[in-house]
């Protein structure tokens, strides 16, 4: 089965599949004013008119008395006089019946931020709420699309030139209905580019017009539903792998010109088709991100394709005299926190705990019957009185026993007092001025931190065994913390299981369920993924476990970054330098 097969048909809301067109209810407005300072000027005309499917469903027409003399000039380009304004109503009464008729429909203008911040001026002034209505654009619009075939983009010239039933003539209403005509030709235009729905058309002025959009035919079958999407190139080959809740939407935004991602001209010079997903819901999509990346390694795809660079930290227990260390690969035996993403953050996990607690830092290996040389030397760290030294013979068995003991309590769920020792040091070296010590510190409580809560929230997942949880109308089933199903409550007959392709790239991974063995490194991705989004879900919406169920409720709280004021003054001060 290949990629293309796999393609799903979820159930759509209105708002999924995208508002068409022809659904849209069009407010066309234009407005004639004293000036050009929607600060310093005043509306003098309104003209409107509402269109749906290509149908007049009304026109609204207005005078209105700006309360201050018209300049000569705008009287001989619009044609209104002193006298026609003297006995018309002002902006404030003219507003509710306007408001009215303008309603939830899509605004559209030409220059439209010109005629809409005239608008929200008055409402402003008026002690209303300005405008929240979607707004279109039509100059923009014409610049993408009959660019080439005209001169310029004013309304008098692309009236003339595209040959438009209404033409116009500084009259607001009269304007408002030669725009009705130009957003319908624009329409049609815009057709020849796949744009079908209101987000195709609002989002069309900003893709590029470099060679590459000729691509944007791949992107014409695309649904507006949550999936995951792949760019091909001409062998097959998988490109870059992405998530998205509007699959549609989503690809056409590398068209952008806001797009100033530096691989992504590359990436669509590459590509040769474009495959996609659907999934019920945008968190299955994200698990099927994981599974493919991990699965195929794409090229332009960097998170999650450096799963050999993570590591574990581990406490040799199975040592007379443990101690920690950062290793690749979990051991047979000791008590491992991890993986962790990288060794930095490895190491910033063990100079948090070294740093309060002296336990041994020399690498040599000392068994039952290890007796120390008489001329061991003691290694510096022990010398400075923070570690130490077995190897040398000057430590006290029971002591260090203590001090493991600790330090295990630390690593399974009760790393208060160690944070309240680090914080200590923090108080500490902000007396003495110390400040990149400060910033250190304060950069291993956080990577601790984040370890010790991520390893609570996996390893809880891991212990639940088979777990059910509601999500809106669908349930999500995990096992040991793995994606397996999803349901539909209101469609129970209809299967949404994950869709699984032959080489096995979107199954879920193996994980075990007993804790006391680290978790696999190819697991972890969606493991901790999986926790992040039950934060969101929240515990009252698991509907049946099959193991022991025992959310993580205590929160570890990090030390702030910079300019926070709960952060000691001498963190944000190193945090500066």
């Amino acid at each position: 089965m290949t990629m293309s097969e796999v393609r799903r048909t979820a159930q759509k809301s209105f708002d999924d599949a995208g508002t068409p067109l022809a659904d849209v209810t069009f407010c066309i407005l234009d407005l004639e004013t004293t000036g050009g300072s929607a600060a310093d000027d005043r509306i003098t005309e309104i003209g409107a008119v509402s269109y749906r499917g290509g149908e007049c469903l009304g026109t609204f027409q207005t005078l209105v008395n700006p309360d201050r003399a018209i300049p000569p000039y705008i009287t001989v380009l619009t044609g209104i006089t002193e006298s026609m304004i003297a006995p018309a109503p002002r902006i404030e009464a003219v507003l509710p019946s306007l408001l009215h008729f303008i309603g939830d429909s899509v605004l559209v203008a030409h220059n439209a931020r010109f005629d809409i911040g005239f608008l929200n001026a008055a409402l402003i002034r008026a002690d209303r709420d300005p405008l929240v209505n979607r707004v279109l654009d039509t100059v923009p619009l014409a610049r993408r699309l009959v660019r080439d075939e005209v001169p310029d983009c004013k309304l008098s010239t692309l009236a003339a030139r595209l040959r438009l039933p209404h033409q116009p003539n500084h009259r607001a209403l009269d304007d408002a209905l030669t725009t009705a005509d130009l957003l319908h030709f624009l329409i049609e235009r815009a057709s020849g580019f796949g744009v079908m729905g209101l987000d195709d058309l609002i989002g069309l002025p900003r893709l590029d017009t470099h060679p590459l959009a000729a691509k944007l035919r791949l992107t014409e079958k695309l649904p507006r539903s949550p999936g995951v999407y792949l760019f091909i190139d001409a062998t097959g080959r998988v490109l870059y792998v992405g998530k998205a809740t509007n699959l549609r939407q989503r690809v056409r935004s590398y068209f952008s010109t806001g797009e100033t991602r530096r691989k992504v001209g590359a990436l669509l010079r590459q590509t040769h088709d474009i495959h996609h997903i659907e999934t019920p819901d945008a968190f299955t999509a994200g698990v099927l991100e994981l599974r493919l990346i991990r699965h195929l390694t794409p090229h332009y795809n960097r998170a999650g394709t450096t799963i050999d660079k993570y590591c574990y930290v581990r406490l040799t227990t199975d040592e007379d005299w443990p101690r920690l260390v950062i290793s690749k690969n979990p051991a047979a035996k000791g008590l491992h926190i991890g993986p962790l993403s990288s060794r930095t953050s490895a190491r910033l996990v063990v100079e948090a705990i070294e740093s309060v607690v002296p336990l041994r830092r020399c690498t040599v290996r000392m068994g039952r019957n290890y007796r120390p040389p008489d001329d061991a030397p003691v290694c510096s760290a022990a010398q400075l009185g923070v570690a130490h030294c077995p190897c040398s013979g000057h430590a006290d068995p029971e002591a260090y026993a203590d001090i493991v003991r600790f330090v295990e309590r630390v690593l399974t769920g009760e790393p208060e007092p160690l944070i309240d020792r680090l914080r200590e040091r923090i108080d500490e070296l902000s007396r003495t001025l110390r400040y990149e010590e400060a910033a250190e510190t304060r950069d291993r409580i956080n990577a601790l931190l984040a370890a010790l809560s991520r390893q609570r929230a996996v390893d809880a997942l891991r212990r639940a065994g088979r777990l059910t949880v509601r999500d809106g109308e669908l349930e999500h089933e995990f096992t040991h913390g793995a994606l397996t199903a999803v349901s539909r409550l209101d469609e129970i007959a209809t299967d949404l299981s994950l869709p699984m392709v032959a080489d096995g790239a979107l199954d879920p991974p193996t994980v075990d369920g007993d804790t006391s063995r680290p978790l696999d490194r190819h697991a972890a991705d969606e493991v901790a993924f999986v926790a992040r989004h039950l934060e969101t879900v929240g515990d009252a919406q698991v509907m049946s476990c099959t193991g022991d169920w025992s959310w993580p409720t205590i929160n570890l709280p990090s030390v702030r970054r910079a300019g926070r004021s709960e952060e000691p003054d001498i963190v944000r001060r190193a945090s500066r330098r």
